[in-house]
């Protein structure tokens, strides 16, 4: 954790070798001039192989990132057609569970980049022409990553603040081995 992020290195080469499809978060200016919409925006993009991720440059916090160069030939999440995501692991500065209804907060670095990803992601997931009803609580599973120092008790620290555009974690997988499952999960 060399500046702030846990390092997902392992996991992701676990899943390469072991053919899964691993997608990473691109982060790009938006074209949209609307004022709900934010300047810099996030679409999760495929790695296609364990090289391809070898070949990723690190930006200033240490993580892997796609250059602009290869984006359009790679999947991306958010266009029709993509088949969507499993499960997303989110890093975070913080995270408790919520004592009014179990649910697993997290507190990420205040730029908003997966909670409006994940309002997107909902929003295309739902509309499929596939006719199936995609409930949006329970479309993509959503996994925090923590060190124990990140993950805070009422006796530990203050609440991890929270609001209405927030999402509410399934779970947490916790540096000391623990997972946290949530009780509860809100849009």
């Amino acid at each position: 954790m060399p500046i702030s992020e846990i390092q997902t290195d392992g996991i992701v080469r676990h899943a390469l070798a072991n053919g899964k499809r691993v997608f990473v978060p691109y982060i790009y200016k938006t074209q949209n001039k609307s004022p709900d919409t934010p300047r810099s925006v996030m679409d999760m993009v495929d790695l296609q192989s364990i090289s391809d991720y070898d070949s990723l440059k690190r930006d200033s916090w240490g993580i892997p990132t796609i250059e602009s160069a290869t984006v359009d030939e790679r999947e991306h999440i958010l266009k029709k057609g993509s088949k969507g995501l499993d499960m997303i692991l989110m890093p975070g500065v913080a995270f408790d569970i919520d004592p009014e209804n179990g649910a697993i907060r997290r507190m990420g670095h205040g730029k908003g980049f997966y909670d409006y990803f994940l309002h997107r992601h909902r929003e295309i997931r739902s509309s499929q022409p596939n006719g199936q009803s995609v409930d949006s609580k329970t479309d993509v599973l959503l996994y925090g990553l923590a060190l124990e120092e990140q993950f805070l008790r009422p006796e530990t620290g203050p609440p991890v603040p929270s609001g209405e555009h927030d999402s509410t974690l399934n779970g947490l997988f916790v540096g000391n081995g623990q997972i946290v499952e949530g009780l509860f999960r809100n849009e």
